[in-house]
């Protein structure tokens, strides 16, 4: 499937992937990806076209059977002579549709690979002595067979349960515990297909707000230069929260509240004007933690809740150049002064036919005006 340079690969099979015959390739009628920032899975579905003599029943509709607990699905895109790994996952659900006029299309649907996380619950395990991030590295160990490549972060204070106190154990399903150990330390967990097919990589750490920023969405520019279809902007000062952290006071127990700053080392501010907060939120939940632990979380939510800027489009992936990617940082030119510059890409979602790539997506900053002179074209 080629348009401008634009070339769709499928690896299909089960554990290891290994690239769909031609005959497959062939039969594609659309494929749409979505990603998106913070926790949220990826997903992916596919459309085929079905015959009766079809290779797909072989590859899909006996598949879903018990022999072959999983079917993993890694879709690739090249552009330009780059592969970028759109999704690493696993078939959930398939269906049959028929429209009517005698065509019938095989519709495949999946998510990324945390949902292979979520199939068995191993409630006890114990982890005498053992921080979250080694606990989460533990925990990813196992998934190497799929190609997951652990990228931990340890928080900025680790909170080491001594054995003779208290030890932590499992709760849940795997993908269940990880995220809860990222809520208590105010991070995120989520897997990033790629860089190559047949791995991702599991990320739990903070949500990071920096770093080099993709080729800038150009609007309202000569035509020659203009590379997104179309772009709007809003403005929503009231979802500025400012929260408050209570924490006991060691000695005479007494409430203590912080007020939590949104600016960290992770996620400095991308806006040179924010408003001011129109809400104040009491975190009492927070009061029964370690200090600490306390304060991690109100950054984690102070972080979450600053953006009052935000904008969304789509794009021709044949003209902008490149896959525009959740989870980063792009620039923005030719949006007026109060909206052009850096912006966190919050969610996109790909689609792809014969003769086209298009993306849809969404952008979030903390305020008004630019605070970098320029971006990267």
């Amino acid at each position: 499937m080629l348009d401008g340079g634009v070339k769709l690969s499928l690896y299909i099979g089960p554990v290891i992937p290994i690239p769909a015959p031609k005959e497959v390739i062939d039969e594609v009628e659309s494929v749409t990806v979505q990603t998106g920032s913070g926790e949220t899975q990826g997903g992916f579905e596919i459309t085929f076209r079905l015959s009766r003599r079809s290779m797909l029943h072989t590859l899909f509709l006996l598949t879903g059977g018990a022999t072959i607990p999983i079917v993993r699905v890694v879709i690739v895109a090249t552009i330009r002579g780059r592969s970028e790994v759109l999704m690493d996952g696993v078939m959930t659900n398939h269906e049959v549709r028929d429209s009517g006029t005698g065509e019938t299309s095989l519709v495949v649907k999946g998510k990324d690979l945390s949902v292979v996380m979520d199939y068995f619950q191993f409630d006890g395990i114990p982890y005498p002595a053992m921080p979250p991030v080694l606990r989460a590295l533990v925990i990813l160990a196992k998934y190497a067979a799929l190609g997951v490549i652990p990228m931990t972060i340890p928080s900025v204070v680790e909170d080491i349960p001594i054995p003779i106190e208290s030890i932590p154990r499992h709760q849940g399903t795997d993908y269940a515990y990880l995220k809860m150990l990222a809520y208590e330390v105010g991070y995120v967990f989520y897997l990033d297909p790629g860089p190559i097919p047949g791995t991702s990589r599991a990320y739990w750490g903070p949500e990071i707000r920096v770093g080099a920023p993709q080729p800038a969405l150009n609007l309202d520019l000569d035509a020659p230069h203009r590379n997104v279809e179309s772009m709007s902007f809003s403005f929503d000062k009231e979802r500025k929260e400012l929260p408050i952290v209570w924490i006991q006071e060691q000695y005479s127990k007494a409430p203590l509240g912080i007020p939590i700053p949104d600016v960290t080392p992770w996620s400095p501010p991308l806006g040179l004007i924010p408003p001011l907060p129109t809400k104040l939120t009491n975190l009492n939940e927070e009061a029964k933690l370690k200090p600490w632990v306390a304060l991690m979380r109100g950054l984690a939510y102070a972080s979450q809740h600053s953006d009052s800027v935000f904008g969304q489009g789509s794009l021709d992936v044949a003209r902008y150049g490149h896959v525009l990617k959740s989870r980063g940082l792009v620039g923005v030119r030719g949006a007026g002064e109060a909206f052009d510059g850096l912006y966190y890409v919050s969610s996109v979602s790909s689609t792809i036919k014969r003769g086209e790539f298009k993306q849809s997506f969404t952008l979030a900053r903390n305020g008004l005006l630019s605070t970098v002179p320029k971006v990267p074209t």
